[in-house]
């Protein structure tokens, strides 16, 4: 006979952090865990980043276009109230947040709640990117997912930019990006 867990039997819930460079299938476990957690008949709430637009506006979409409907933010602290009747909270593209994003991943933790982030723990220069490595350092359990370097096929774990574009953020897939490794990867030159 299965044994369920009550989370408010134990003193917290969980913060569980994906991580990884672009096309390494972050999204993509995001939305194998969260279904494994429907399955089990928890309540599931997703939330993105209102830039994320990628894709489709109310869903958050893996690379292999699997997808899961999700609710569009501008502040993390949204989270918080919408999430209140929820046992499972998934927040993907993390690294788009600021980082109140923390903060509110340890809030809902405390309150018992399983949480399932997912994002990008380096920009398109190889630096870590925004909130992800305060979200690392909170993390019980973290994963950092590698892609296949496109120009080698080992292991990679950045993001090779293939446009001249110098913002930090450029939404894109292949048509802009590049799974790279260590030795393929070629740091863009800075602005000087």
């Amino acid at each position: 006979m299965k044994k369920v867990i009550n989370l408010r039997n134990q003193n917290s819930g969980s913060i569980e952090v994906i991580c990884g460079g672009m096309f390494s299938g972050k999204t993509e476990e995001l939305i194998r865990r969260l279904r494994r957690a429907e399955i089990a008949k928890l309540s599931v709430v997703i939330f993105k980043p209102q830039l994320d637009s990628r894709f489709k506006k109310e869903h958050i979409v893996s690379h292999n276009r699997r997808e899961m409907k999700s609710i569009l933010i501008e502040d993390p602290k949204q989270i918080l109230k919408m999430a209140i009747s929820y046992e499972v909270v998934g927040i993907d593209e993390a690294q788009f947040f600021d980082n109140k994003i923390t903060e509110v991943c340890q809030k809902l933790a405390k309150d018992y709640k399983r949480v399932i982030v997912a994002g990008l723990d380096k920009d398109y220069r190889g630096n870590p990117f925004g909130p992800m490595p305060h979200l690392m350092a909170e993390a019980d359990y973290l994963d950092k997912l590698r892609a296949i370097c496109t120009k080698c096929g080992s292991t990679a774990s950045n993001s090779q930019r293939m446009t001249q574009d110098l913002e930090k953020i450029v939404l894109g897939e292949l048509d802009k990006y590049e799974p790279r490794c260590r030795g393929c990867f070629i740091e863009p030159i800075k602005n000087k």
